[in-house]
């Protein structure tokens, strides 16, 4: 994005928007995030703002973040939207973000985030985003009837995961569901390094992007290990979305998926329970750490005081404990606040809850690239398109994916 034109475009043209209802743009439209959603809509109503739901189509955020910028350049930004990671400092950094400190001082609120979550929620020290809730990225979902008709062990590595799966297809079964969108090949990518090459590895690579961890032999063998990932899918995974994938586990087409606990929401959403009908399971080789997402909403800068009264409304909201709970009860993950009792979550929250303090105690919690936690936009496109472009090519070369990546992270630098 152009800075100057930005900033020159918001000013001179008019915002529009009613004062007491907040317009807000996120990608959650899958049946289990709209459930969510109505969780949010519903609160926010209570409190006598109307919510004004856009909702953009295609998981990962990259369509929606078109359509915010193609709105704050025409000078009509939403009231708020979804922004992750490095793209809240990277949207505040052109000063179209409201602070929204007043509200965080008041209810203190760098005394109930972990402070990894509250780093990532401030811009030159102000609060400019509030969290909803904290995703694991690395989870396996499995459908256990899988499982308990092959009579096979559940995967603890991605040898076990190639071993197993020409009985699982033998079966009937698709070993792995998958869909060929850029973001769900880096879901499985960012997975596999860690596996691969640990905590630290993944830090040196995907973080500081480090030319020597680029290049390495470690890299090399998480192409060779996303090269036989192939064979895990099926023909028809072209078309299809990440629901959609989710649908074929619980259908029972498919033995698992690899997919952040948004997944967890779809299965709930079908009267599916944990630990009965479906499992959740650390992705291969990687039981030790922790990749983490931080779904989390700006505030754009309004011109109307009641605006900006709803604004601060709906960032106290998000923080509410209760609202936390009840959202992602829906959602799929767990609460951002770190002193909720997750009594009231299934298995699966629970022991996302217990390996996040784990890992964070043990050096190994790492943000995702995937999903614009670990670098800014162009450094999360570049992988999703690398590393999409080879796994769809049953023809593509390890070697020269590994190039590639290096060389195209590189030229941002």
């Amino acid at each position: 994005m152009n800075r100057t034109l930005l900033a020159i475009l918001f000013f001179i043209l008019p915002a529009f928007s009613f004062a007491n209802e907040v317009e807000v743009l996120h990608w959650w439209t899958s049946p289990g995030e709209k459930a969510a959603v109505s969780v949010l809509e519903r609160q926010l109503n209570d409190k006598g703002i109307k919510w004004e739901d856009f909702g953009v189509e295609g998981g990962g955020g990259s369509k929606a973040m078109t359509v915010l910028k193609s709105r704050v350049i025409s000078g009509n930004p939403p009231t708020a939207a979804q922004i992750r990671g490095k793209g809240i400092q990277e949207w505040a950094s052109l000063g179209l973000l409201t602070e929204i400190d007043d509200v965080a001082r008041k209810e203190r609120w760098d005394e109930k985030l972990p402070p990894m979550v509250s780093e990532t929620l401030k811009f030159q020290g102000h609060y400019v985003a509030a969290p909803v809730n904290i995703h694991r990225n690395n989870w396996l979902w499995v459908n256990p009837q899988a499982f308990r008709k092959t009579g096979l062990e559940l995967p603890e590595t991605w040898e076990d995961m190639f071993r197993i799966a020409p009985q699982l297809q033998k079966a009937g079964y698709i070993p792995l569901a998958y869909g060929r969108e850029p973001w769900q090949a880096s879901a499985i990518f960012e997975s596999v390094l860690l596996a691969t090459g640990g905590a630290d590895f993944y830090r040196a690579a995907m973080v500081e992007n480090d030319p020597e961890a680029l290049t390495s032999k470690t890299m090399m063998k998480t192409f060779e290990t996303m090269a036989r990932i192939r064979g895990l899918f099926d023909q028809g995974s072209s078309r299809r979305s990440w629901d959609q994938a989710t649908q074929l586990v619980i259908d029972g087409k498919a033995a698992m998926q690899l997919m952040g606990d948004w997944v967890r929401g779809e299965f709930l959403l079908q009267d599916k329970q944990p630990g009965k009908d479906f499992l959740c399971i650390p992705a291969p080789g990687t039981k030790d750490a922790f990749v983490y997402n931080i779904d989390s909403f700006v505030m754009f800068n309004m011109p109307d005081e009641q605006q900006k009264k709803a604004q601060q409304s709906l960032a106290s909201l998000l923080m509410n404990p209760d609202f936390q709970i009840a959202f992602n009860l829906k959602k799929g993950g767990i609460p951002a606040l770190d002193f909720i009792d997750d009594q009231d979550m299934d298995i699966c929250a629970r022991k996302s809850r217990r390996d996040f303090n784990r890992s964070m105690a043990r050096g190994t919690l790492v943000p995702s690239t995937t999903h614009g936690m670990a670098a800014g936009e162009r450094v999360q496109n570049v992988v999703s398109e690398v590393v999409s472009r080879f796994i769809n090519d049953p023809n593509a070369d390890p070697a020269k994916a590994v190039k590639q990546l290096s060389l195209a992270i590189k030229a941002l630098k």
